[in-house]
């Protein structure tokens, strides 16, 4: 027999378990639908917990959905004679009114409700939280005006009618409330920012734009506007807007430019490079020497410059030069060194691949090498650029070795593997596709995915194009083309190209021999001869490998040389629907909502 000091202290237990499940079990009830049941939890719940408004808002949820009315209005009542003081009761009250179909009355419980709030803010915003949880926000609204009326506050509630504004869909309410919140708490502007950024449309900014302006003609010394307004500037991606308040802010402050640097950081990011240009100028000239952003403005400009010149092949001669006479500025100014590393091989870059002068460009990057203390991965990336710098001058021997050096030093890793996937190619340039296939094949699982995903196309190239004939000649010619293109000797490529053609009409190679040629044309910025390139890939090789990439870069051109938004709307549509498995495909589905003016985020 079980002795009972065993089993006492578990039958004393019991009713505490049992306490315990009823709030789930009677949620259960509930959520299934099953209301006399959970009923009789709810009022058990309520009797023993007098001051859980919850249970005893569920209890007369329940009974309302059975239809209890004149029960449910007898306990109310009773609720509201025990506790006067208690307002939201009238809420409940109205509500079961309502649910009969007794509008007026229900009307006059709510007004009551409101009339009554006492100058407590706790129980104002329970009030007002009564109605929004019956989606009555006027009411809420109108509960929180008055409650900031007995406070004597007109800001004190702005958060939270901003919050019912917002979910009333009232835009220009919403703001202003919002930004009263602020201005009664300026420590709110970065969730106020992420408020914005949720709720707000394009005609949603330009009516923030509109009220900031006005708050900042009333109160010139609140900063928070300011902020307000330069961020409201970068979501709309309007840099030059964004760059005017920001330098405002800086001078009025006397800050040291940090604001100016980050925006130009963004501005560039975006390829809006003339508003960072600006920015980076700002801090160079008003800042000066002891600016602790002044070495690197100096040298984000430059960077900058040279994107705004050579992307999308919008560029002189003289553009050139001029940009290449700013890098030598800046390197007798900060020396060469390992410091200014990067610098010296932008500027070697330069030479060699906009100015023709792989000389210099080899001359630069040399003595890059041989600075002391310089990071090994730069000087590694340094040899991989001299490579092909003297591929491009038509030497094999020096590329093979430089890039052999960084595949050694970096056997395991990212610059390893590019050093053997460019060794691979001077392979493939030379005509020995059975090595430079099997290298490919190594490098397809690389951990770069750039890299491997050019070494599975190239392995695929090689075996299309040399598995099924009986003569490498054409695969030959179509490398060597490929060298010469790389070595910017265009004219000599396309007599290459041209020969392939007529030596071996209707080859795979065909559509190759097309993509080649509208990438030179691109280089030499002759856009319609590329875009007639591009369209025969298009038009004649649908099924070809070269038909998504060429109907992407058809669309690119159309948007950003040929401003033919319409004609690269079409194409960047045909490519997410017709080639959906492309690698172009979210991007082209990306830029084709943009032209259609959607909100891309």
């Amino acid at each position: 027999m079980t002795p009972w000091k065993f089993i006492l202290p578990l039958f004393l237990l019991l009713p505490f378990l049992s306490s315990g499940q009823d709030p789930r079990l009677a949620q259960q009830y509930y959520q299934s639908g099953e209301f006399e049941k959970a009923s009789v939890l709810y009022q058990k719940l309520y009797g023993t917990n007098a001051k859980n408004d919850f249970y005893f808002n569920r209890y007369i949820d329940c009974m309302i959905a059975l239809e209890q009315y004149e029960e449910c209005d007898k306990i109310i009542r009773k609720e509201i004679k025990k506790k006067p003081k208690k307002i939201q009761l009238y809420v409940t009250y109205g509500n079961l009114f309502e649910r009969q179909y007794r509008e007026a009355e229900a009307q006059e419980q709510y007004e009551r409700a409101i009339k009554k709030l006492p100058a407590d803010r706790f129980s104002i915003i329970k009030l007002a939280n009564a109605f929004t949880n019956l989606t009555k926000y006027e009411l809420a609204i109108a509960t929180f005006e008055q409650g900031a009326t007995l406070l004597k506050d007109k800001r004190v509630f702005s958060y939270n009618l901003g919050d019912l504004y917002r979910r009333k869909g009232d835009v220009p309410k919403m703001i202003e409330n919002y930004l009263n919140s602020l201005a009664d708490n300026p420590n709110r502007l970065k969730s106020m920012q992420t408020l914005f950024q949720r709720n707000l449309s394009e005609d949603g900014y330009l009516e923030l734009q509109a009220q900031l302006y006005d708050r900042i003609q009333e109160d010139t010394e609140a900063l928070y506007y300011g902020e307000l307004l330069s961020w409201l500037f970068i979501q709309r991606k309007d840099y030059p807007a964004a760059f005017r308040q920001v330098k405002a802010i800086d001078r009025r402050q006397k800050e040291n430019g940090a604001r100016i640097y980050q925006l130009a950081g963004i501005a560039a990011n975006d390829k809006d490079y003339g508003s960072a240009i600006m920015a980076y100028e700002y801090i160079i000239e008003e800042k000066g020497e002891l600016s602790s952003f002044y070495i690197e403005a100096k040298r984000e400009l430059l960077r900058c410059k040279r994107s705004q010149i050579v992307e999308g092949y919008r560029y002189s001669m003289a553009d050139l030069t001029q940009l290449e006479k700013e890098y030598e500025s800046f390197l007798d100014e900060f020396g060469r060194n390992k410091t200014t590393a990067s610098i010296v091989a932008e500027l070697a870059d330069l030479e060699a691949f906009y100015l023709n002068n792989q000389n210099k460009a080899i001359q630069l990057l040399e003595e890059l090498i041989a600075y002391p203390g310089l990071r090994p991965k730069l000087r590694a990336e340094a040899k991989l650029s001299l490579a092909d710098f003297y591929l491009m001058k038509g030497e094999s021997w020096e590329p093979t070795l430089l890039d052999s050096q960084v595949d050694k030093a970096f056997a395991e890793e990212r610059l390893g593997h590019e050093a053997r996937l460019r060794n691979a190619k001077l392979s493939y340039y030379a005509g020995d596709f059975q090595w430079a296939q099997a290298q490919f094949d190594v490098l397809k699982a690389s951990t770069s995915k750039l890299i491997a995903n050019d070494a599975l196309d190239l392995s695929i190239f090689i075996l299309d194009n040399l598995g099924l004939d009986t003569t490498a000649t054409p695969l030959h010619l179509y490398a060597e083309a490929d060298l010469l293109v790389f070595q910017n000797r265009f004219s000599e490529a396309f007599l290459k190209l041209d020969t392939l053609l007529q030596q071996f009409p209707e080859h795979s190679l065909d559509d190759d021999v097309l993509y080649t040629k509208a990438g030179i044309y691109l280089k030499k910025r002759e856009y319609t001869q590329a875009v007639d390139m591009l369209q025969s890939i298009v038009d004649d090789y649908p099924d070809g490998i070269r038909a998504d990439n060429a109907l992407f870069l058809l669309a690119d051109l159309n948007e950003n040389q040929l401003n033919d938004v319409e004609t690269a709307k079409q194409l960047y549509e045909k490519l997410f629907i017709e080639y959906s498995g492309s690698t172009f495909a979210v991007e082209a589905r990306k830029r084709f909502r943009s032209l259609r003016g959607d909100e891309v985020q």
